[in-house]
């Protein structure tokens, strides 16, 4: 069985991860996917490259809580995470969620929590590269928020 949670460089291939997570299981009546990618444009700012960072064996474990928290919230057979770090252009993919459940809705949901948690809790670093120089990018207000609607509060000074 492959790993729920994958932090690499390379690109991911979607179809595939889609393809193992669900192969063999007849319970499987739902796959929701989320892709994260670079955008060129952040906060008005034209964005050439975007360099994520992290810290190797806890930001693995951090998103495995998550899993188990999404699968103890939800009624969902299989979860996995692909994150990219290092430097990324515009249009690279960043990020993988695959959750599968027996039914849409548990699928969704499940998705969007693990998302949510993603862009809050999960120890990574991101630094754009714009016209004016390198910048660190923080949490966003609306991701506290996003996060709140779970019932859990953010660690970050934002909210």
């Amino acid at each position: 069985m492959a790993a729920r949670v994958v932090i690499q460089t390379q690109d991911f291939d979607v179809g595939a991860e889609i393809a193992a997570l669900r192969a063999q299981d007849k319970r499987v009546g739902a796959v929701c996917t989320f892709i994260g990618t670079v955008r060129d444009r952040n906060d008005g700012q034209s964005v050439s490259t975007m360099e994520l960072e992290h810290y190797p064996g806890m930001t693995e474990k951090s998103i495995e809580d998550m899993i188990d928290a999404a699968f103890q919230r939800f009624d969902i057979y299989a979860a996995r995470v692909i994150h990219r770090v290092g430097p990324l252009l515009p249009l690279d993919q960043i990020v993988l969620v695959v959750v599968t459940s027996a039914h849409r809705g548990e699928s969704f949901q499940a998705c969007e929590f693990l998302m949510d948690y993603l862009k809050t809790q999960a120890p990574f670093w991101k630094k754009e590269q714009t016209p004016e120089g390198a910048r660190w990018v923080d949490a966003r207000v609306s991701d506290d928020q996003a996060l709140a609607k779970w019932g859990i509060a953010s660690g970050n000074s934002a909210t």
